[in-house]
């Protein structure tokens, strides 16, 4: 679906879809899904019958047959409109998920075998555990781990964002998404599903509405439904004795027409229209959901727990000063640092490279080219260059530079030390830099924060979102990253049932839970959280685990989320009260006509002034089908959710759709009475 289609509620493709729909879900197998709709299908079949059958209910007569007719029309488009609503929902989601079927491409997979050969197979044969090289240029065949290489991957056919993403073996950024396109390298991939059950394969399951089931407020909306629905039908059953004691005729295409109307046909329609916009919502902001349960949760988050490491921060520590040490220019540290990191491909060294060229540091690889590279090792704990002209320049960790200056016969700088506990002090990574025996200063590595983050978290702050940060740093580490972010509270030295305490510790006390993570060591916590939400960055098994992947790999998505759960619950709501209040209007619009015949008394109760009995049941009937059409832009759109307290929600719902749900019908009815009472009269009804 494109980004102008997705704007649109309904294109010409989800239309003509949507009408197919609504036919196909008139099977009375399917309709009894909606048991409040298949009152309406068992009242329209009975229309029928005794359209061709009038004898069967002794209801004789020529005129009386031709209302019978219009009945029927009536609840048959009721019936169309209902269901269209639904199909209108289903289609957006299957509209989604043919773009999506287009990545799923059947590319041809290299497979590595045992002996080291290569061999080429179509992508649909891949099974669980097999290993496939991917080169540049090429798709990646199947979900995976990265278990050798490092390579640039455009994920834009599954995120929509453009700029590639860098991927590599080992730590919390291995896995990859089958049909997505890797840029440049190479990377050998271990195969982590089965055919049909990739990542993709789950998306487009989950977007068409075909895994979707009914979330525990929509099943408890749907037991009230048809509670109401059955004490309506017990009215309607005892009036039609009470009418023949007046001697009163009420035919049964009248009563059907009442049932109609008083039973909540409004919001028995839109339901699961309602239920599946929600999942369309979440869809659209790249957020897939696994099941209805978890957006409808999102409403009633109290606490977000956040993993640090790449969800709060980019999860590489990065160059973000320089420190010199007294008698040192600054500009020379940066230059023998840019030096010592020319070679280093690691996300610090490149870092440091490029924080030194923003100081306006000149140095340039192509001056580099013939020098000797000591690559960095656990035994060193560092590394750097030896340049064509004898210099040894270095940068590591302050004992193995402070060892390797005393083997040279240099001195240590008196504020070295104070200059590394300043840095580590604030949670950072300290390099120093030296050159042959002269320490020149340190490079201060920090993990930084993602933008905007602090501001976001304020916003979940307001709406009654508590936020935790968990992470394996000292507590003084934490503290600063913590400030930074802007959270609530955090977690030190957190282990992985460290975040379950956490998460169980907060259910306990009735409060609703969010996990936001991406690695595999969040994937418990993640699963016992309410709504557990893995970054697309992270690992399978975190993806797996959650009820939530965010395609941006953004940890502050889950504020649309709530706002999105919260829209969902507030529209079920707004409309339930709707719908409810639509049967005041309808009963001062049929019960005076059905009785002001034989009791000239409840005339007082016409105060719409409706021309006619037969009038006012039909007015009454088309307005309640045509209400549910005019509706589906709210159910799809959802009620505009604005940060409130409850009692004054309920109020401002309770005005706009409590008593407007009464004053619709009222003007509606008496419109639609004015328009076909000439008609009616023409036919002699």
């Amino acid at each position: 679906m494109s980004k102008a289609n997705k704007s649109k509620l309904i294109t010409k493709d989800i239309l003509t879809a949507s009408i197919k729909g609504a036919f196909r879900k008139l099977n009375p197998r399917y309709m009894m899904k909606n048991p409040v709709m298949f009152v309406v299908e068992v009242g329209f079949i009975i229309c029928v019958i005794l359209i061709f059958f009038p004898h069967l209910f002794h209801d004789q007569g020529n005129s009386l047959r031709i209302y019978n007719s219009i009945v029927a029309i009536i609840l048959f488009f009721t019936l169309l409109f209902a269901n269209f609503a639904e199909a209108v929902a289903e289609g957006r989601g299957k509209a989604q998920a043919e773009t999506l079927k287009k990545t799923k491409k059947d590319t041809q997979a290299r497979v590595v075998l045992e002996n080291g050969e290569e061999k080429t197979i179509s992508s649909n044969d891949l099974k669980k555990g097999d290993i496939v090289l991917v080169k540049a240029g090429e798709i990646i065949p199947g979900d995976g781990e990265i278990i050798e290489g490092i390579a640039s991957i455009d994920e834009s056919a599954i995120t929509g964002e453009s700029a590639p993403v860098t991927k590599e073996s080992g730590g919390d950024f291995a896995s990859v998404t089958g049909g997505t396109l890797v840029v440049s390298d190479w990377i050998k991939i271990e195969i982590t599903s089965d055919p049909g059950q990739s990542f993709l394969d789950k998306m487009i399951a989950l977007v068409e509405g075909a895994s979707r089931q009914k979330t525990p407020n929509e099943i408890a909306l749907n037991t009230l439904l048809v509670s109401l629905t059955i004490i309506f039908l017990i009215v309607i059953v005892t009036l039609y004795p009470m009418a023949a004691y007046l001697n009163i005729h009420i035919s049964i295409s009248t009563l059907i027409a009442l049932t109609v109307c008083l039973i909540p046909t409004t919001i028995g329609g839109l339901l699961s229209a309602i239920g599946i916009a929600g999942m369309d919502r979440v869809t659209r902001f790249n957020v897939i959901a696994m099941s209805g349960k978890a957006v409808e949760a999102c409403g009633d988050v109290d606490t977000m727990i956040l993993d640090k490491t790449g969800t709060i921060t980019f999860g590489n520590r990065l160059a973000s000063e320089f420190l010199p040490v007294d008698g040192v220019e600054e500009k020379e540290l940066i230059d023998v640092a840019c030096m010592a990191s020319l070679y280093d491909d690691t996300p610090e060294g490149k870092s440091t490279v490029e924080l030194a060229m923003k100081l306006g540091s000149t140095i340039c690889k192509s001056d580099y080219e013939h020098v000797e590279i000591m690559e960095f090792s656990a035994a060193t704990k560092m590394s750097g260059i030896d340049t064509k002209d004898g210099h040894r320049i270095r940068k590591g960790a302050q004992d193995a530079i402070s060892a390797y200056i005393s083997q040279k016969h240099g001195t240590i700088p008196k504020d070295l030390t104070q200059k590394v506990n300043q840095i580590s002090k604030l949670g950072g990574t300290p390099l120093v830099v030296c050159v042959d025996e002269r320490v020149l200063g340190v490079i201060y590595l920090k993990d930084t924060v993602k933008p905007g983050l602090a501001q976001r978290f304020e916003r979940l702050r307001k709406i009654g979102i508590k936020t935790i940060m968990c992470t394996g740093d000292n507590p003084l580490t934490a503290a600063t990253i913590a400030a930074e972010a802007g959270v609530d509270g955090y977690i030190a030295e957190c282990k992985p049932e460290d975040k379950i305490d956490a998460i169980k510790k907060e259910q306990a006390e009735g409060k609703i839970v969010a996990m936001s993570g991406d690695g595999t060591n969040d994937a418990p916590a993640l699963a016992q959280a309410n709504v557990g939400i893995a970054m697309n960055s992270g690992t399978t098994a975190a993806k797996e685990a959650a009820n939530m992947v965010d395609l941006d790999s953004n940890p502050t998505k889950l504020l649309e989320i709530v706002e999105i759960g919260k829209q969902l619950l507030i529209t079920r709501g707004s409309l339930t009260t709707f719908s409810i209040a639509n049967d005041v209007a309808k009963y001062f619009a049929i019960i005076p006509a059905m009785f002001t015949a034989a009791i000239p008394q409840m005339e007082v109760l016409n105060i719409m002034q409706l021309t006619s009995s037969s009038s006012a049941i039909l007015s009454a009937l088309i307005f309640n089908a045509i209400i549910i059409p005019c509706l589906i832009p709210l159910a799809m759109k959802g009620v505009a959710y604005k940060p409130m307290s409850a009692s004054r929600m309920l109020g401002r719902n309770m005005l706009i759709y409590g008593l407007g749900g009464v004053i619709c019908p009222f003007i509606g009815i008496k419109l639609i009475d004015l328009m076909i009472s000439p008609l009616l009269l023409l036919l002699g009804l």
